[in-house]
């Protein structure tokens, strides 16, 4: 169809007719290019795309994988699926036609991955393909591809982390011991002694906290998006727990609340976020001379603490907030100790006295 130029603006722009993919006849007009040839592709790939043609590029299959997935997820969840998809597959993906992406181009794109100078762990690389193989099931599903080529070309590193990165109580006491901030003392001690997420520490407010009963409701999660803070719903049913607190936990809080000017009980306690509280980790692990984990890490260091003082998979599970028992034992299993000789110990002493 031919393409227009606006004598006024000195600008290009096009004007069809087209059938959507239920074959309703509609009109669209796009003005505001600076060439005859870039009104024209706009107007080739805006049909292919429309019309669910399968030459359309990979940056417009995205496009409608977007505008799909965004009711059925969470603004955290679209936010980290969005910096993966825009920083890993359209730098590389964006300009081709998506039947004319083989299991031979995928496995170029996993290989300058897997060699790429960042190191992304092997649980990241499993990730990022996961979500090639979701962004070419849409399109086999809906859009006539004829094949997913990333399930053809085979996946890329692992479900689980070859190792655990967590912290012995004797570690812990030498980063705390450096922490000279208030602040950041009553965080890092919160999420050691209690195993919850950043997330839900973000969120917390004073009337989460029942100092009669030395207990945290932990009930809602925070989130950072565009510049806005968010407070959300957890991430799973079980995510809403009674976490009880030590002491001495529950005699820093009300330290730190005492020193808070004006606070509500429905005002964050904790008006920080992930990004701020890492750099002040680094830096304190630095000045202790720790091994740097991350924030996360904090809350494997809380499961391993329990392990390691004879706490079942159950209360650690209903402590973590986790789906079921099965993620825990999944998640932790490799750090309870193996104990088949004192089983078969016991039974033969069992034996002995019969």
């Amino acid at each position: 169809m031919p393409q227009y130029k606006n004598e006024t603006t000195g600008k290009w722009y096009c004007s069809f007719y087209y059938s959507d993919w239920q074959g309703k006849r509609k009109k669209k007009k796009k003005e505001g290019f600076n060439t005859k040839r870039e009104a024209k592709d706009w107007e080739n790939e805006f049909i292919h795309k429309t019309s669910a043609d399968c030459s359309m590029t990979f940056r417009s299959l995205v496009e409608l994988y977007k505008e799909d997935i965004a009711p059925r997820i969470k603004p955290t969840t679209k936010a980290s699926k969005e910096f993966m998809i825009d920083t890993k597959l359209l730098p590389f993906f964006g300009d081709m036609a998506i039947n004319s992406i083989t299991a031979t181009t995928v496995r170029k794109w996993q290989t300058e991955l897997i060699s790429s100078p960042e190191n992304y762990s092997q649980t990241y690389l499993k990730t990022i393909n996961n979500q090639l193989s979701a962004i070419f099931n849409f399109a086999v599903k809906y859009y006539s591809l004829k094949s997913n080529p990333a399930r053809d070309c085979g996946s890329m590193g692992k479900k689980k982390a070859d190792s655990m990165q967590f912290w012995t109580q004797a570690e812990f006491n030498s980063f705390i011991s450096v922490v000279d901030d208030i602040t950041d003392l009553t965080i890092f001690m919160l999420l050691y002694y209690s195993g919850m997420r950043s997330g839900e520490l973000f969120a917390l407010t004073l009337s989460d906290f029942d100092f009669s009963l030395k207990t945290v409701s932990i009930n809602k999660n925070y989130a950072r998006q565009n510049g806005e803070d968010l407070i959300l719903t957890p991430k799973t049913e079980k995510s809403k727990r009674i976490v009880s607190l030590p002491d001495f936990m529950i005699a820093a809080i009300k330290e730190y609340a005492n020193k808070l000017y004006d606070l509500s009980l429905t005002q964050r306690l904790f008006p920080s976020n992930k990004y701020t509280l890492n750099k002040h980790m680094v830096k304190y692990c630095k000045k202790a001379n720790v091994k740097k984990i991350r924030i996360h890490d904090l809350r494997h260091s809380h499961a391993s603490l329990l392990i390691e003082l004879g706490f079942s998979p159950l209360l650690i599970s209903e402590r973590l907030g986790h789906e079921n028992i099965e993620t825990t034992l999944q998640t932790y299993s490799h750090l309870y100790p193996n104990k088949q000789s004192e089983v078969a110990s016991k039974l033969e002493e069992l034996h002995n006295n019969f």
